[in-house]
């Protein structure tokens, strides 16, 4: 059941025993609002590619919720606002609540503030619908808000991320979290990788028709379209980034797949880019998507532009990104 108006549910009248999110800082935040309301419910996270792949059909029933990911059908509760999650009608009993919003936590704050007392969270929220809809200025990425902090570092692993979820729903504060001993580690950590990062991405970025293009994989390593678009400057309209590992899948914890994210230059577009990159997305991988201005998908196998049934090859690599370029060039 869509319900494009959220005030028209009241959280009393579910039952949510699980809460499945993702765990970048949107997806931690939406489940810290929803775990006020539902202090029993467990939290698991989740990928998009692994719940499209079922690997999360045994865990989601009708007292889950699903957050800052696509909806699955057996849910009680999905909070979204993907662009390619946007739901197409009555396509299960779940309540849907899909909204063109800067994030999923804007979307759970605004069903939840009538019920609970939210106000700690505002300023969060604020940074949180900058980061997640690409609206942050060049000068705020670049700067030591705690909040630019706390977006790096809550993709320092599942534990890390779990710990930062139960802090932001007992209501401490972002500098409280942050002056954590174990956090402080993982601050000094994170900025030693970022000048490791900039190194690499500088020794492999190169900027064709206006895409700058980074090859990551095989290195175990990965980067957002901000760090990336920054560096590239005003000389790039989008990049394109490459990660994850050739012969890895979705399930294995230790490696991920071989993808490609796609992000809009934010700091140059700041009302949105000039081409819909969900299409670039989308071309080979049907499970693949986002938004227009962030999104990715996996790397699939082709052969004269044409998904083939065989493993990824580090040829298929090049092959992909050939042919997102000559989309991209009839922008």
């Amino acid at each position: 059941m869509v319900r494009p108006e959220i005030m028209t549910i009241r959280p009393s009248d579910l039952d949510i025993r699980r809460i499945v999110t993702d765990s970048d800082l949107d997806g931690v935040v939406t489940a810290a609002i929803l775990r006020r309301w539902w202090t029993d419910a467990e939290v698991v996270f989740g990928h998009p590619g692994e719940l499209r792949a079922g690997l999360f059909d045994d865990l989601i029933d009708e007292w889950t919720a699903v957050c800052d990911l696509p909806m699955h059908p057996k849910c009680g509760l999905s909070i979204d606002h993907h662009q390619s999650n946007r739901p197409g009608g009555d396509e299960s009993k779940a309540i849907v609540v899909w909204k063109d919003s800067p994030s999923a936590a804007r979307i759970a704050y605004e069903l939840f503030r009538e019920v609970i007392d939210l106000s700690d969270l505002e300023d969060l929220l604020d940074w949180v619908d900058k980061l997640d809809s690409g609206s942050i200025s060049h000068e705020e990425f670049l700067s030591h808000a705690p909040a630019i902090w706390l977006s790096r570092i809550v993709d320092s692993g599942e534990e890390t991320a779990a710990w930062i979820l139960e802090q932001l729903r007992a209501g401490a504060t972002i500098e409280e979290i942050l002056a954590d001993s174990k956090i402080s580690k993982l601050v000094a950590e994170k900025e030693e990788e970022l000048v490791n990062l900039n190194e690499v991405i500088l020794s492999s970025m190169r900027i064709e028709d206006r895409i700058a293009i980074v090859r990551l994989d095989g290195l175990g390593i990965r980067s957002n379209g901000y760090h990336v678009t920054a560096m590239a400057g005003d000389e790039c309209d989008a990049c394109m980034i490459i990660h994850g590992e050739l012969g890895a899948d979705f399930g294995d914890s230790r490696r991920y797949p071989v993808s490609a994210s796609f992000y809009t230059n934010s700091f140059l577009h700041r009302r949105g880019g000039i081409y819909d990159l969900t299409a670039l997305a989308t071309l080979f991988d049907s499970d693949g998507g986002g938004h227009a201005n962030a999104c990715g998908c996996r790397i699939k196998p082709i052969e004269g532009g044409n998904v083939v049934d065989r493993e990824v090859s580090e040829d298929d690599i090049e092959r992909n990104i050939s042919e997102w370029l000559k989309m991209w060039s009839k922008r």
